[in-house]
């Protein structure tokens, strides 16, 4: 799953690869707004808001919003430079590379939510640095197939996929194979968020700890698989 790419990748292993991680991300990215009232993957809405504190001239909250945006970005950024990195070294394992750093970012803010050192805001600009990661390592192994960490794109996708399916695609095979993809992912982010927000409320920030470790064993697990 972290390790095929190009022609070797199948939409079954994309689909295999996008529901994990796309139910993860939902978690974290509902279980973090439950926590400090702000997402970390909504990177549209964040930039929507950074416009709008923006131009009413509350220049902290817009701030805020910056570096929530900036955080994401770094976070791609350091992805896209582990899998050079592992690239050079000629790694199986370089795209597993990103999602052992989210892990232990998450593992991290999760034992900082519990020890209650960490602000709110320093909770979710952690959360987008990792959701940034995640982001771009799944992008970049499914050749943008999959994005695992929004929504926009996928909605759109599914409306062009059922258009598709009525018009002249509607017998091609792999048509109906992305629009199940995008589907599939898309039903997975929020099913994600609805666990991620149940178990942050039974559990507290032991919610970003275990999904820190679950995150770590994957990418370890799936790596050498």
């Amino acid at each position: 799953m972290l390790i095929s790419e190009g022609h070797k990748r199948t939409f079954r292993l994309d689909g295999q690869m996008a529901v994990l991680f796309a139910a993860m991300a939902g978690a974290l990215n509902a279980a973090g707004f439950q926590a400090a009232g702000f997402f970390s993957a909504n990177m549209t809405g964040n930039a929507s808001s950074f416009s709008d504190h923006l131009a009413l001239g509350d220049w902290s909250l817009a701030g805020i919003f910056a570096l929530f945006l900036s955080a994401f970005i770094l976070g791609a950024m350091v992805s896209g430079l582990l899998i050079q990195w592992g690239g050079t070294r000629q790694s199986r394992a370089k795209y597993a590379y990103g999602i052992v750093l989210e892990g232990l970012v998450v593992f991290v803010l999760g034992g900082a939510d519990l020890l209650q050192v960490l602000p709110a805001h320093g909770l979710v600009l952690g959360l987008s640095f990792a959701m940034g990661i995640q982001n771009a390592a799944t992008t970049r192994i499914s050749n943008a197939r999959v994005r695992t960490t929004h929504v926009s794109g996928m909605a759109t996708d599914i409306g062009l996929g059922l258009a598709g399916l009525i018009g002249a695609q509607s017998k091609d095979p792999e048509a109906t194979a992305r629009l199940r993809l995008y589907s599939m992912t898309m039903a997975a982010f929020i099913f994600g968020g609805i666990l991620g927000v149940a178990a942050y409320l039974a559990i507290g920030g032991w919610m970003f700890v275990g999904m820190g470790l679950a995150l770590l064993t994957i990418a370890l697990m799936r790596a050498f698989h």
